[in-house]
Parts: structure tokens; sequence; C-alpha cells
């Protein structure tokens, strides 16, 4: 019992950990955007990352499982979605807001999820999701306008902030198509495979942005940016996010993903010396509370959120 006990006290801690990275990766994407264009940061990214999760693919599997045919485009969606259009808007987003904001506003994910998964699964949408969808909405609003809402209204939405929604739609997306391909397909290969499409995808926007000649003008802090995205934020976190699955269900590992905007925001204050303002502080109370109360039955989708 004591063992068992044990076992679930690093389950927690690999949890908390993957928030921690996956809060960090807009900190990281913040200091890589500002020497990389959105394309070769991504590639650079996924790379990285695509060694790293086809070679735990391996070992866990024993083999690098050859997908079916009928699973090509579902997997080559995932890249395209998950993968190169979010991270490019993710960089582009980057290279214009602060960490912490974008944070809060990618935060609202899991309510676009349930609201799409509400209208093409007809998944069941309860009082409590409800009042989550409403109270996360409301959170990103204020976030999104500054708690300016009649300026938001007058000058509508900002270049950065409309990136970042670019991300919750490419997110989204990825979710709902990765429904289907996880009752096939694991959700370790299912990812390995999404990352390596994804680059594959990436590779020819990021050498036409210029990235082979721009390679040795990108800083030591931007190329620890990208290995700390690569490594940590992408492969290490997806893998300790599955144990989580595995060893405690969905339900009580999404609960985690909830400190994902608390960790941006902090170290965005810690690192980038970033402003935490009261409107920012009331809007991240709203987006996490609505969040937590959207993602209590969370449908199963491949990775996290970052």
């Amino acid at each position: 019992m004591a063992a068992h006990h044990g076992d679930n006290l690093l389950i927690y801690l690999k949890l908390f950990l993957t928030a921690v990275l996956w809060g960090g990766t807009f900190v990281a994407g913040r200091i890589a955007a500002q020497d990389m264009g959105p394309a070769s940061g991504s590639f650079l990214r996924f790379a990285v990352a695509s060694l790293l999760l086809l070679a735990m693919t391996w070992q866990a599997e024993g083999r690098l499982p050859v997908p079916a045919r009928r699973m090509l485009l579902p997997l080559f969606l995932l890249g395209l979605t998950g993968v190169a259009a979010y991270n490019i808007f993710f960089f582009l987003g980057l290279k214009l807001i602060p960490a912490s904001r974008a944070s809060l506003i990618v935060a609202s994910n899991p309510v676009f999820i349930a609201l799409g998964s509400a209208l093409l699964f007809k998944d069941h949408l309860t009082a409590p999701r409800l009042a989550g969808i409403a109270l996360c909405l409301t959170g990103a609003v204020i976030v999104i306008s500054r708690g300016d809402l009649p300026g938001l209204l007058g000058a509508g939405i900002g270049t950065g902030e409309t990136f970042i929604l670019g991300c919750i739609v490419s997110w989204v997306s990825y979710s709902l198509i990765g429904r289907g391909v996880l009752k096939e397909i694991s959700p370790l290969v299912a990812v390995a495979y999404a990352c390596l499409s994804g680059t594959i995808i990436l590779a020819a926007p990021a050498f036409a942005e210029g990235m082979l000649p721009a390679l040795p003008g990108y800083s030591l802090v931007s190329w620890a940016a990208i290995l700390f995205l690569g490594l940590l934020g992408s492969a290490v976190a997806f893998i300790w996010y599955y144990e989580g699955i595995k060893a405690l269900g969905p339900t009580r590992a999404a609960v985690f993903i909830n400190f994902v905007p608390v960790s941006g925001v902090l170290l965005g204050w810690l690192i980038l010396d970033e402003k935490v303002n009261l409107s920012l502080i009331f809007g991240a109370v709203l987006v996490i509370t609505g969040a937590w109360l959207t993602n209590r039955a969370p449908a199963k989708n491949p990775g996290g959120g970052s």
C-alpha cells in the first residue's frame, strides 16, 4: 500500500512538472520568436521532439508500428493542425504579446473542445460544464481586452491575440480529429507520427523563410529555448502526461492542466519581467476556474496543449 501511495506521489509530481513545463513553453516561445521566423522555430522545435518521440515509441512498442493506410490522412491532419498550424500561430503570437497573456488565452482550449465535441459528437454539456464555458470565455475576454471591454469593441482584437486565437482553432481541430485516431492507435504512436508529419509539413516554409542561412546567427539563448521546447515542453511533458492518464485516468490527470496558465504567468513575470496587472489576475482566476469546471470529464485527445 505504501509503495502504491509512493507511486501515485511520483505521478502527481510528474503531472505538476508537466504543467510547469507547458507553462514554460510560452516563455521559451517568446524568447525564440524574437530571433527566429515562425516556420523556422516551429520546424526546429518539432524536429527535436520527433527524434525523441520516435525513439521512445520504438522503445515502448519494441518497433515503430506502421499505421494502416486508412490512418495516413488522419495522422497527416493531426500534424497539419496540432503541430504545423498551431506552432506557426504560437510563434507569430508570441512575437507580439507577452507569454503570460498568451498562456491565459490558450487556457480556454478545453472550453472550445467541449463545444466542438457537443456539436460534432453530441456530447452532453452538463450544468457545471456550461458554467465553466461561461466563466472561461468571460475571463478570456478580460485578458484579451486588458480589462477594457469598450476599447475591445471599438478597436477590435489585436494582431498578437488573433494569432493566439488561431492556436485555439488549430488545437481544437487536432483534438477532435485525434478522438477518432485514438480508437485505433495508442496516444504515444499517434503523437510521434503527428509530430513527424508536422515537421515534414513545416520543412518547406522553414527553408523558404531562410532558416538555413540564418542558423549561424541564432543566439545561444534561442537555441536553448528550442531545445527546451522540443525535449522538455514537447516530448518529455507528453510522456509524463501519458503516464498520468494511464495511472490515474484522464479526468484526474487533466486537472493538472489548469496549472499551465498559472505557471505561464509566474514564469513570464520571473524570467521576462512581464507585468501582472489586476485585469490579468482577475481574468486568470475566471479562465482557470472555468477550464477546471469544463475539464472535469474531458474527452481523450492525443497530447497536451502547448
